[in-house]
């Protein structure tokens, strides 16, 4: 019995240590482009946070005041990303929409991880109709574009921040549902698993107990690097017209209120898209680590070097 004791509570075979943390950190400081996304990264959940006290015109930021006198002024040492068509400065609310941007993208992957994830894992470790059924439901939303269903569901609950996450949110989260159904399908199998269902430890008890510590690994590198994805997602709901509403400085509405002016003031459109873009890439490029962290033999070469 103790011997099967040890072998039940064993340490996780995936699960995160100080160890692997100091390894991926030595990782992304031997790149230098692995660095500069971590460092891009950083900086914007920094920002994300600070946004609020940092604007160097909040009134303008949010949207509160508005100046027609010097509207479509552009970049100059008093409003260096210049002003928008209502004479708001716009680093101000490039700045503040950062924080926006930060809560859609987090708000959709930790909702998109509360769906899929339980569902992944009782569909994995469970047999017969459930997993099936539940399964054949994950492909039906797999069958559509993320984008286009986000699109659709938009539609249909309106504009808003929440109905924004929401709508992202249910697109998102049968990809986890998968990741975690092809995970818990390996994981099962191994002898600890074995060992809780002979001392007779309830299924719910496995799943949540033993199961769930040793798939969270590569379900949350993954979540990790959707974020980047989220906010482009996000932006571009809301560059339609199906997202946040103004004069809330989401950037992708900064992107689409300036498009009708792209002639005149490039700046009210370009600079935000500009931000998007860096935000992005550096979520992009932070991965390339990320997945060099996860692959025995890529880790082992980059530590030896």
């Amino acid at each position: 019995m103790k011997k099967l004791h040890k072998i039940l509570w064993q340490k996780p075979v995936s699960s995160v240590t100080i160890r692997e943390l100091k390894v991926t950190l030595r990782i992304i400081k031997q790149n230098p482009v692995s660095l500069a996304g971590f460092l891009i990264v950083a900086a914007f959940i920094v920002l994300g946070i600070l946004a609020p006290w940092i604007t160097p015109r909040p009134e303008e930021a949010w949207g509160t005041v508005y100046y027609i006198e010097r509207r479509l002024q552009p970049p100059s040492l008093n409003y260096i990303f210049g002003t928008d068509e209502m004479g708001r400065d716009m680093f101000s609310r490039i700045i503040l929409g950062a924080r926006f941007s930060l809560i859609i993208a987090v708000s959709v992957i930790a909702l998109a991880l509360l769906i899929g994830v339980p569902i992944g894992i009782i569909s994995g470790y469970s047999s017969g109709f459930i997993s099936s059924a539940m399964m054949r439901i994950t492909d039906m939303f797999l069958a559509f574009p993320p984008l286009l269903l986000a699109i659709a569901l938009a539609s249909i609950l309106g504009r808003g921040l929440e109905n924004a996450i929401v709508s992202l949110a249910i697109s998102w989260w049968p990809w986890y549902a998968r990741l975690a159904y092809l995970q818990t399908n390996h994981v099962k199998n191994y002898p600890f698993i074995d060992a809780a269902k002979v001392i007779g430890v309830s299924k719910l008890f496995i799943m949540f107990k033993h199961l769930m510590p040793n798939i969270l690994t590569p379900i949350m590198v993954q979540s990790a690097l959707d974020l980047g994805s989220a906010i482009l997602e996000a932006s571009a709901l809301s560059f339609l017209g199906l997202g946040v509403q103004p004069p809330t400085p989401e950037w992708g509405l900064l992107v689409s209120e300036g498009w009708m002016y792209i002639t005149k003031a490039w700046w009210i459109s370009i600079f935000p898209g500009l931000v998007i873009f860096v935000v992005v890439l550096g979520f992009n490029l932070l991965s390339d680590a990320l997945r060099e962290s996860l692959d025995p033999r890529l880790r082992l070469l980059k530590v030896k070097g």
